[in-house]
């Protein structure tokens, strides 16, 4: 009988073996993981997929290749992961204009829904409104008295059309009345370039991309956009506290890939992307940038991400914006 078993059991193992899902999901990964980051450097998107993605390429064994492509929202790079082999060996890391930009453009090359397989959240943090160090704004009361004595005629920059920096911008715009010129760049790090050099005057940047200014006194911050005060900026009011009730937006970052990748493949990138983050080395690199980390299967994330799609085509359509 033991014999018989013992048989049994071999010819189970041989059968899942010879299951080409299983097999690839067992050798995943056998070569460098090419991840396109669909954001410029210096931008936080880019910040914190990349110390995710060292983190993989320690528990893999392989080289966890990051590319930037940034522009368009983020639909540049997500269009090349959308055309990319769904054979886990390339990713996308975005931001959550990933949901955004299904409202904000009138003809993407991809369908967002169909065309990816969601499969991790990274973190989510605040943007934090920021001005020079010399601005007379001291508070967000003073940004929306500015602003309504001078209607259009202050500049305020974001990230792109589609990032969560303009969908901050226009949120703000829609609770407040307030009538601001757009201004939209590739990436935080050219709006940071120019908010430097004085040529705009506000920005809801992305905390972690912020940080450094703000510390070394570069740029002030005036409020941060999430609902609670930011353990990295404690001393900063909220939107909400600052004459905005109830105000909130955050910004949260993911990983997705191809759609049609093997199921194993999806859960084993999961896995490991939910073990990274728990890892306390990552947990607190994230930390001091101002993120909290995400933690939720793909079928949670893709809920999430659905939810979150209509959620911002409803903001997008309040606020009047018109599909480009």
């Amino acid at each position: 009988m033991q014999a018989v078993r013992k048989f049994a059991a071999m010819a189970l193992s041989a059968l899942l073996l010879g299951l080409p899902g299983a097999a690839f999901a067992q050798a995943y990964p056998s070569k460098a993981v090419h991840v396109v980051i669909s954001f410029p450097p210096g931008s936080s998107t880019d910040i914190v997929g990349r110390v995710v993605a060292q983190k993989l390429s320690e528990y893999w064994g392989q080289p966890v290749l990051a590319e930037n492509r940034g522009g368009a929202g983020g639909s540049i790079g997500t269009a090349l992961v959308a055309k990319a082999a769904p054979d886990g060996y390339t990713l996308l890391i975005d931001s959550s204009a990933h949901a955004v930009t299904p409202a904000i453009y009138a003809k993407l090359p991809y369908d967002t829904r169909k065309d990816f397989v969601d499969i991790a959240p990274l973190a989510g943090q605040p943007n934090v409104l920021v001005v020079l160090p010399g601005s007379a704004t001291k508070s967000v009361a003073d940004l929306i008295a500015e602003a309504k004595a001078k209607p259009g005629q202050i500049n305020f920059a974001s990230a792109g059309v589609g990032s969560g920096t303009h969908l901050n911008l226009e949120k703000f715009k829609l609770v407040t009345g307030v009538d601001v010129t757009h201004i939209p760049y590739k990436g935080t790090q050219e709006v940071i370039t120019d908010l430097l050099g004085g040529r705009v005057e506000y920005y809801f940047a992305p905390i972690s991309a912020a940080l450094s200014n703000i510390r070394d006194g570069k740029l002030r911050a005036v409020a941060v956009s999430s609902a609670r005060r930011s353990s990295s900026l404690p001393d900063v009011p909220t939107v909400a506290e600052s004459g905005v009730p109830g105000f909130e937006f955050t910004l949260w970052f993911g990983v997705w890939g191809p759609a049609g990748m093997p199921a194993d493949v999806v859960d084993k990138i999961s896995k490991d992307v939910n073990r990274a983050l728990a890892s306390p080395d990552v947990r607190e690199r994230l930390a001091k940038l101002g993120n909290d980390t995400m933690s939720m299967s793909p079928a949670e994330f893709s809920q999430f991400v659905r939810r979150e799609i209509e959620d911002y085509a409803r903001v997008i359509k309040a606020a009047g914006i018109k599909p480009q």
